[in-house]
């Protein structure tokens, strides 16, 4: 039975009290929610979190601002959503809005309940590439795999070359080389014996049948 992933929200946000409030609501709202109070702690938890949507304050207090964090991070993972929240009614109400230009502005006057915050998430989600096969959350070999992991291995189950894969994920060849080499690992697939590629494409296949 197919069930769905539980979506990871990085929130950046450099007041505290709106920080914790923002990640309260989204945790209770059965988000996986990581904050951070700048754009060099964002940075250093992008990797690790692997997060589906940036929620971050357009003015983070310091530089790298939250649109400079944006346009950096979408650019490691383009199918990242982004939410910006602002003080500043013109820049979510006027034309010009800075940064990824399928981003989300939400006006942090507006920040009543946590309706606001995912219906904000869900409109900047359905502007992204569409997801992968869900991560099983049952017991499984591909269990302790994110869902970028798991949209790569689809692609490698397929036959797709890694040169194949970093066109059609819009990304360098060594990029793909990388998160192919994270998933063997985390699979446990090491070089002796039979091709890792091989084996892995097999637990793919052996979790959500045939690629199409």
């Amino acid at each position: 039975m197919e069930t769905a992933w539980v979506r990871r929200v990085l929130v950046v946000e450099d007041q505290p009290a709106m920080r914790v409030l923002l990640c309260d609501m989204l945790a209770h709202r059965g988000f996986e929610v990581t904050g951070a109070a700048d754009a060099a702690e964002a940075t250093g938890l992008f990797t690790d979190t692997d997060p589906d949507v940036l929620v971050t304050d357009i003015d983070l207090g310091s530089r790298p601002s939250g649109v400079e964090l944006a346009t950096m991070l979408t650019g490691l993972a383009p199918h990242l959503a982004v939410v910006f929240l602002s003080s500043f009614p013109g820049a979510v109400a006027g034309a010009g809005r800075p940064g990824p230009t399928r981003a989300v502005f939400v006006s942090k006057l507006d920040v009543s309940s946590a309706d606001v915050v995912v219906d904000a998430i869900e409109a900047a989600l359905r502007t992204t590439t569409p997801p992968a096969p869900p991560v099983p959350q049952r017991a499984s070999p591909l269990a302790g795999l994110t869902r970028r992991q798991v949209e790569v291995l689809a692609l490698v189950a397929r036959g797709w070359s890694n040169e194949q894969i970093a066109r059609e994920r819009d990304t360098t060849t060594r990029a793909v080389e990388r998160a192919v080499s994270r998933i063997f690992s985390r699979l446990g697939l090491g070089a002796a014996g039979t091709n890792p590629r091989v084996r892995a494409s097999a637990l793919y296949l052996a979790e959500f049948g045939p690629v199409g």
